[in-house]
């Protein structure tokens, strides 16, 4: 087992905390705008369900073992997301998936990135108990995030997707609690 400093008890406790008043149900509007090209922003609508799963459930088990962890409950707590997501001004068919993420010491853990069906895992910080930053790198491609809790009712979101460390999509999200 992994022994922490305080400072980082402080980011896991804050952590499991951003995922449990992050528990229920959402509606996120968002925008995707690409940096490299004049394409219109894309604009998604997605009915979002977090889960909190405390550090004994059978998916942060999961999780452990797609990270190849053989450690019983390595994950102090996590979150199970799904979604379904219809875009507003492109034809394209209605999506829908789901991911656990389980947190620990300065990692988050997935077992799917963003652009891959891998399992990841990303470096994170809380910049204060309701706001999440994290930051995924594969494939030669990053993902900075920042999630934070306004309220009970609201979250905002701001993705910045690189590529070989040039900008190429940002996205912008208001998420509210349904």
């Amino acid at each position: 087992m992994t022994l922490l400093n305080q400072t980082d008890i402080l980011t896991v406790t804050q952590g499991i905390d951003f995922f449990r008043h992050s528990e229920g149900e959402w509606k996120s509007q968002r925008r995707y705008y690409t940096l490299t090209d004049s394409v219109e922003p894309e604009e998604v609508v997605s009915f979002i369900q977090i889960s909190f799963l405390e550090s004994d459930s059978p998916e942060l088990a999961h999780l452990a073992q797609l990270h190849q962890i053989d450690e019983v409950n390595f994950f102090p707590g996590g979150a199970k997301v799904s979604w379904e997501s219809k875009y507003i001004n492109r034809i394209r068919k209605l999506t829908q998936g789901s991911t656990i993420f389980g947190i620990t010491d300065n990692f988050l853990y997935r077992d799917r990135g963003f652009a891959t069906s891998k399992p990841v895992k990303a470096q994170y910080r809380m910049l204060n108990s309701q706001t999440l930053y994290l930051k995924t790198e594969y494939n030669n491609s990053s993902f900075e995030e920042e999630l934070k809790l306004i309220g009970t009712n609201y979250r905002t979101r701001q993705t910045i997707i690189s590529l070989a460390g040039e900008e190429q999509m940002i996205g912008q999200y208001l998420e509210m609690r349904i």
